[in-house]
């Protein structure tokens, strides 16, 4: 684990209209509770979108015809290109939240708008890091560590049945 404070830098685009949504204070603070201990420094950028952007998004970079909560886009540079020395790169990537969705699973769940957006920029966060659910263990690490992280938020388990 990286020990010390976290240089964070977040910014938020609101594709839509920003009434009912977090703002970009409580994302930056979702952000930096799940990159405490685990990196230095990180940019990220975030972008709050409707159904139909969602939906694109998700289709052309998943392959999946519906909008989807959450997606992470992790930096990578290409294989070819190389920083000058003692440049360091802290992008760490993007997150794509689709407003319409979140709401409505919040809603069917029962749970508080907040808390869900809370759950979601932590779980993205983590796949920005690396993190994956792809089989049952690794689902079960990640999860586990989501609740920690938002138990330290004073947010409620969000794997709980409501």
């Amino acid at each position: 684990m990286t020990q010390g404070p976290v240089r964070l830098e977040v910014s938020v685009g609101y594709a839509l209209p920003r009434r009912g949504l977090p703002s970009s204070v409580s994302f930056r603070r979702w952000v930096h509770a799940a990159l405490e201990g685990r990196i230095r420094e990180a940019d990220v950028a975030i972008r709050v979108v409707d159904a139909d952007e969602g939906l694109a998004l998700n289709r052309h970079y998943r392959g999946h015809d519906v909008p989807t909560n959450v997606l992470s886009f992790p930096a990578e540079l290409d294989a070819g290109i190389r920083l000058p020395e003692g440049v360091r790169m802290p992008l760490l990537g993007d997150l794509v939240l689709c407003a319409p969705v979140i709401a409505s699973e919040a809603r069917e769940q029962g749970k508080p708008l907040a808390a869900h957006y809370a759950h979601l920029t932590v779980h993205g966060t983590l796949h920005l890091l690396g993190w994956d659910h792809g089989d049952d263990r690794e689902a079960e690490c990640m999860e586990r560590l989501e609740r920690e992280i938002l138990a330290g938020l004073g947010i409620a388990d969000p794997y709980l049945p409501v």
